[in-house]
């Protein structure tokens, strides 16, 4: 007689709230893509039919990538992802400038591709003044353009602040920093902002923007950087004439594409996701609230898409497997720290048991209130649990 067997359990709902630090690729996406790699596989340079269709695609995501930025096509240039974009912008900047001056400007909360390169930089001589953030972690225009002097040659600042979703007032900032210094170049990190909160690239007094694929359901290696039309960089890569020369190497034709359908998707379904965000994250917050065992670290004016939280008493880590544990999973804070104490909290003076026991949740149009009541849920009993273990 052979032994009974339970039937199995249906497996829980995975709940990933971790998007901000990356996406799923679209469905529509991937698919462009293996149709890209498999079909459409031509050099975008060569002069056959082939390389002309290529060549085609690539100048069609370059129009969808300027459509959601609000930029023109001919100032988009492909990169790996937003930290080659970061670095081209700054480092090239800086060194195209360097004659003029040797001071730049940023904000302590910026992410790590930017004070590294800034870092860099400062190794090279430059003078690199970090101002702190508000306690909510937005950034004083004011304190920020304090800091700009006729020797200031580059400023730079996010739109959106990936830890916590802090907004930050980039129009004021640049705006009083070219007001002090109109020479200067004004650099901002547009990755958690794109297809997440309204914006215009031509609106904003900045020179150059940072964007990154795999934040907007476009694959892991491929991002963007938008150079105003008339700024001159120096290139961190040297070869062939590709993209003017600025950034040279065969392109990434099928990961451009995937980033410009990626783009095109979330400008035509912009109003649909952002009235989801902003109902996610309404809900999450007033949760938090009735919940004494949280408290929220972002401010109440950020984007809708991040909210960061603290479960004081219970280490980051451990509470993140706890919730792992349970098909829900969240992030301590930028996926770049490998679980490093966020320097963005730190800066912005809470506690240290906050900043030891933050969380970063971040969405997805495809989740849901009653993830977010599950996610309450676990994060109670982890609470619970976790303080007796």
């Amino acid at each position: 007689m052979q032994p009974s067997r339970a039937a199995p359990k249906e497996a829980a709902r995975t709940i990933y709230l971790d998007n901000a630090a990356t996406t799923c690729t679209d469905g529509r996406v991937a698919s462009l893509i293996h149709e890209m790699l498999c079909e459409e596989y031509g050099n975008p340079s060569s002069l056959h039919n082939m390389g002309l269709r290529a060549e085609r695609r690539v100048a069609a995501a370059r129009r969808q990538v300027a459509s959601l930025a609000g930029c023109r096509e001919e100032e988009v240039y492909f990169t790996s992802g937003a930290t080659e974009a970061n670095n081209l912008a700054l480092i090239g900047a800086a060194r195209a400038k360097a004659r003029r001056g040797r001071r730049i400007v940023t904000s302590q909360i910026e992410h790590a591709s930017v004070l590294s390169a800034l870092d860099s930089l400062a190794a090279d001589g430059f003078d690199i003044v970090k101002i702190p953030p508000r306690s909510d972690g937005t950034v004083d225009p004011e304190a920020f353009a304090e800091a700009v002097d006729e020797g200031t040659v580059l400023a730079s600042c996010m739109l959106v602040n990936n830890e916590t979703g802090a907004l930050c007032d980039v129009a004021d900032i640049a705006g009083r920093c070219k007001a002090k210094n109109p020479q200067l170049l004004f650099h901002c990190d547009g990755v958690q902002a794109l297809g997440k909160v309204p914006f215009s690239f031509k609106k904003l007094p900045v020179d150059l923007m940072s964007f990154s694929g795999h934040k907007l359901f476009a694959p892991k290696g491929i991002g963007a950087l938008v150079v105003k039309k008339g700024v001159r960089l120096l290139p961190l890569l040297y070869g062939g004439k590709q993209q003017g020369g600025l950034r040279p190497g065969t392109e990434n034709t099928a990961y451009i594409a995937g980033m410009g359908l990626a783009c095109e998707l979330a400008r035509q379904e912009f109003s649909a996701r952002l009235a989801q965000m902003e109902r996610l994250h309404d809900h999450l917050l007033k949760k938090i609230a009735e919940t004494p065992q949280l408290c929220s670290n972002s401010p109440l004016k950020c984007a809708p898409n991040i909210v960061n939280l603290s479960v004081p008493g219970i280490r980051s880590e451990t509470m993140l497997h706890f919730l792992e544990g349970r098909g829900i999973y969240v992030s301590s804070a930028s996926a770049c720290t490998k679980g490093a104490k966020s320097h963005v909290l730190a800066a912005m003076g809470l506690p240290d048991r906050l900043v030891d026991s933050a969380l970063r949740l971040s969405f997805s149009p495809d989740i849901t209130e009653e993830d977010l009541d599950l996610t309450i849920a676990a994060l109670c009993e982890g609470a619970s649990s976790l303080a007796r273990a």
